[in-house]
């Protein structure tokens, strides 16, 4: 689904320096051999000898390709983050295959967490940009990609259906195929007899030209087009599929293989389809874990490699001037001036840079965070599940029935962990999305009541101080679900004085100070509202449950 793929032939290594030549052509090395851990590594070294101030272009084409590398091992959030740094260096003559590569990443992250008209805005950027007629089609077979996500096959129709009658589809094999079986997936969708042709149609062009990726989406579509026609051969093409994704390592199709098998057998198979589908579950959710914390960790260790180093360079000059003052004592005067002004960049330098390290360091624990939260919600469900495959007679349907439920279950939690830490529309839906996720905590043993949410000038906030408010409510009511064991929460917005003043109260257990030290979350809020020049107090003296009053300027 990859476009704009111009962009690799816009670099000329040699006008950076040898470093980047060597860096970047190891990086390259490791990729081809899918070393993707190496190649990350490499292409960040690349980077960093790179001049911030004019090497825009080989500092766009490492960027895109750690990007990339984040996307295809599952960590769509980092991801998002690199190409989102990479939009920082684009200038008025950058060319446009860059920005269309950086869009496209984009949408496809969009896309693999959910945010589809994200997904599709960004694609839509992407095909103004490109002047490539062949990476239009990629794009705008993308974008039917998003509203068959959507189940909105009709739309979707009306992209594809020209596309089959493009002559630069045709003109390549796999892509024609490619767009050939999303037209037949949509046909069946919505019953049209011509589905079962056309998917045959992109099966036939797969085999030919031995496309086993594509292969494995092919009979996954005719696995599911005949589950409810004919049961035997739906299971035969779900084999297929589950053979030909473990050939080429494809993941998301073994998984989504093993899900049609678990629905299309029954007893003994069943079982054993369903146990290798939760093993292979645990399986990818811990390496793609390892993965993120390997990419935060190599980012995070150059960024302070980049400092010190830096660091180490003033501290030379400052020696330089040291032994330039033994040598020069009739301009001790001057001297004196000189190292006045050096001593002031110098403490002004070491604050700055002392809060850029925070900085990172608060992003690493973020990340680090979000890795704890995997384990902790997912690990407990996965075990037991599988606990359940062992032990039960899956060839009872009711047993049949909790299993798929809890399988379920197990992926809702894992898309929510993954909105969770999406993006955050901050323009005029920002207030109906921060009702949406506060509604998202109401139960029926908990009540969420909001004032005076309307009466807050939100078009005249800074988008910063949006997500900060956003972010600071959700761990708020993260913390009042673990622990608070309350019924009612209250959250009150006011303006005075020219700051926004929201109350937060609930009639739970409360906390003690220790208690508050101890809890990450509480002390994200905390650093979260400090970086807004905001204040934040917690009413420790009550004995009716949590109350904390965040305050910060218009």
């Amino acid at each position: 689904m990859n476009s704009c793929q111009k962009e690799e032939k816009l670099i000329s290594k040699s006008t950076v320096n040898k470093d980047y030549d060597k860096f970047y052509s190891t990086a390259d090395t490791y990729m081809s051999n899918q070393q993707f851990d190496s190649a990350f590594y490499y292409y960040n070294k690349a980077k960093s000898v790179c001049d911030e101030s004019k090497n825009f272009d080989q500092i766009l084409s490492s960027l895109l390709r750690m990007a990339y590398i984040q996307q295809i091992e599952g960590d769509y959030a980092s991801s998002e983050t690199t190409a989102t740094e990479a939009i920082f260096f684009f200038q008025k003559d950058t060319d446009p295959a860059y920005k269309c590569s950086t869009y496209n990443i984009l949408g496809i992250n969009y896309e693999n967490t959910y945010d589809y008209e994200s997904a599709i805005s960004h694609y839509n950027r992407a095909l103004k940009l490109t002047e490539i007629e062949f990476d239009k089609t990629v794009l705008k077979n993308n974008i039917a990609v998003v509203h068959i996500a959507k189940e909105e096959y009709q739309k979707a129709i009306t992209i594809l259906l020209p596309l089959s009658l493009d002559k630069n589809v045709f003109s390549n094999a796999n892509h024609y195929a490619r767009v050939l079986d999303n037209l037949g997936y949509c046909y069946f969708k919505t019953d049209n007899p011509k589905a079962l042709d056309y998917i045959n149609q992109a099966l036939a062009i797969r085999k030919r030209e031995g496309n086993t990726y594509g292969l494995a989406t092919s009979y996954l579509h005719l696995s599911e087009l005949y589950q409810n026609t004919n049961q035997k051969l739906a299971t035969t093409y779900a084999q297929l599929a589950y053979k030909t994704a473990t050939k080429n390592k494809s993941v998301d199709n073994r998984t989504t293989a093993l899900a049609l098998l678990i629905k299309n057998t029954q007893g003994i198979e069943s079982r054993k389809f369903s146990l290798l589908h939760l093993n292979l579950s645990d399986s990818i959710n811990k390496v793609r874990q390892k993965a993120k914390n390997q990419f935060a960790k190599i980012r995070y260790d150059s960024k302070i490699e980049k400092a010190e180093n830096i660091y180490l360079k003033t501290q030379k000059i400052k020696d330089a001037l040291q032994i330039e003052k033994q040598k020069n004592k009739n301009l001790i005067l001057y001297f004196l001036i000189g190292i006045a002004v050096l001593f002031s960049s110098f403490i002004f330098y070491y604050l700055t840079d002392k809060n850029k390290r925070q900085l990172i360091k608060n992003s690493y624990i973020t990340e680090i965070r979000i890795a704890k939260k995997l384990h902790d919600e997912l690990a407990n469900d996965v075990y037991q599940t599988m606990a359940f495959a062992e032990t039960q007679d899956l060839s009872l349907n009711k047993n049949k029935e909790v299993l798929l439920t809890n399988l379920d279950i197990i992926y809702s939690r894992t898309r929510n962990i993954s909105r969770e830490n999406s993006s955050i529309e901050t323009g005029i839906s920002f207030v109906q999305n921060l009702k949406e996720m506060l509604s998202g905590y109401n139960s029926s043993s908990v009540n969420i009541l909001i004032n005076g949410i309307d009466t807050v000038p939100w078009s005249h906030i800074d988008q910063t101080k949006k997500i900060t408010v956003f972010r600071c409510i959700q761990e708020l009511l993260v913390n009042m679900k673990k622990h608070s064991k309350c019924t009612l929460v209250v959250l009150t917005f006011n303006i005075i004085e020219n700051k926004i003043q929201i109350d937060y109260s609930d009639n739970g257990v409360g906390a003690s100070l220790d208690q508050l030290n101890l809890k990450n979350g509480l002390l994200n809020v905390e650093n979260r509202i400090l970086a807004i020049k905001g204040t934040i107090t917690f009413d420790l003296k009550s004995n009716k449950g949590f109350k904390t009053t965040i305050n910060f300027p218009i």
